[in-house]
């Protein structure tokens, strides 16, 4: 079995959304942040990348969802900004 870029880039989306998980749950990032909202976008990303090389239908269709919340969440968080901005 080869180890190649894409498998690096899907271990690193694997790690990246375990280490986001991981963090909400010891209540470091809050599940509003923009730290929390960008890392699962980044690993989604990057397993979705992966599964165009090795490709599972159902990987793929949960990393499509997991793209679209992450937007939502990072959308509703820039739109709270505004609102912070605006009562200033």
């Amino acid at each position: 079995m080869e180890f190649d870029l894409t498998d690096l880039l899907g271990m690193t989306g694997t790690a990246l959304v375990v280490i986001a998980y991981l963090l909400l749950q010891l209540e470091r990032i809050a599940a509003t942040s923009l730290t929390y909202n960008t890392l699962n976008l980044i690993s989604a990303i990057l397993l979705l990348i992966s599964l165009c090389v090795n490709f599972n239908l159902a990987s793929f269709v949960i990393e499509l969802f997991w793209i679209a919340a992450s937007l939502i969440g990072l959308y509703k968080y820039v739109q709270r900004r505004q609102q912070t901005n605006q009562a200033s």
